[in-house]
């Protein structure tokens, strides 16, 4: 990179780019576009990217050290076969495997006794504990366990200043911003439907873009790229029995504390325990049964769904989004889109 510190600039100003356009996008009512991402499509889409982080989540697992950007599942499994042609540590595998294991069982005797509800919520947090003792008293990073080592602790510094909104390139930052603010918006949406759908209510569009839009801008303030809605930790959220908003401040507060006063303690944590934490909170969102229910009820619908979770599981989430929502437009009769944006319309 020529000049990193343009880039940053650059990158900054993108972010704010992007969230002015999502908070106009909520600003202007233009959330009734969300409901027509169908059900099927939503259902192949979380089935998809559920296996999709599953496999991202080898390279902790595994302890492999040179991984691939691409999510697609044929670049994924190529890289891990290609990674046993060589030496292979298993203990990375062995250390993730029985805290997924052990996550597993807290979970398991959660659902069976209604008493034991708080067994799978600490589970996590008492799997990194374990885990980060395991290996500093063993010794075990010294032979070949693969840990988070230094965190950079402390808040962001302010980048008010960094923003450039003059120059030549304002144009081509505005259109990409325009870009990044539709591509963050369609997965963020995608993923807060899906789960909406497990948990039986409403998501409102034109809230979830005024919210994502401010956080953005109020990122880009604050040395932060664009950020999106993150389909694993929300997984890890709805796998813990999470049911408020109240999660995700108990969530940004520990993360404050965490990064002001512990980053030291999690120098050892194992890469491994937290690919088996998101490993754990994926199975449950591949709903088979739900997938048969819609090839029987409807065949078009289910080109839809499979439609969406070939996209995502061999392509990308983009393609597979989109791949989903140009099924569903084109599946479906004009009149019966047209019907439904009204009524969505009028709801909105």
């Amino acid at each position: 990179m020529a000049n990193p510190i343009a880039y940053h600039k650059l990158v900054l100003t993108v972010t704010f780019f992007a969230g002015t356009f999502q908070a106009a996008f909520g600003l202007f009512r233009s959330g009734f576009l969300i409901d027509f991402l169908s059900h099927a499509a939503i259902v192949g889409f979380m089935a998809g990217a559920a296996i999709v982080i599953g496999l991202q989540q080898l390279k902790g697992l595994l302890g492999i050290t040179h991984f691939t950007n691409k999510t697609d599942v044929v670049s994924v499994l190529k890289v891990v076969w290609s990674s046993f042609q060589h030496p292979w540590n298993p203990y990375n595998f062995l250390l993730g495997c029985s805290f997924l294991i052990f996550i597993l069982i807290t979970r398991f005797l959660g659902r069976k006794n209604k008493k034991l509800f708080w067994l799978p919520a600490i589970a996590p947090l008492v799997s990194v504990v374990l885990a980060t003792l395991i290996v500093f008293l063993t010794k075990a990073d010294k032979h070949g366990v693969n840990i988070v080592k230094h965190i950079k602790g402390g808040l962001n510094p302010s980048s008010v200043d960094q923003l450039q909104f003059n120059g030549p390139h304002v144009g081509e930052l505005a259109k990409i911003g325009l870009i990044v603010a539709i591509i963050a918006l369609t997965e963020a949406i995608a993923v807060g439907r899906s789960f909406a759908a497990i948990k039986g209510y409403h998501l409102d569009g034109n809230k979830e873009m005024v919210a994502m839009g401010f956080m953005n801008i109020i990122g880009s303030f604050t040395s932060c790229y664009v950020a999106t809605g993150s389909f694993s930790r929300t997984a890890v959220n709805f796998s813990a029995s999470c049911e408020t908003a109240m999660s995700n401040i108990v969530m940004a507060v520990t993360v404050f504390i965490s990064l002001e006063l512990l980053t030291k303690l999690l120098y050892y944590t194992p890469v491994a325990i937290l690919a088996s934490i998101i490993l754990s909170a994926l199975p449950g969102l591949i709903d088979v049964n739900e997938a048969c229910n819609i090839w029987k009820v409807d065949k078009l619908d289910f080109l839809a769904c499979i439609g969406a979770f070939l996209g995502v599981l061999f392509a990308t989430v983009e393609i597979g989004l989109l791949v989903a929502v140009t099924l569903t437009f084109t599946l479906n009769h004009p009149t019966r889109l047209l019907h439904h944006m009204i009524n969505v319309t009028r709801k909105n």
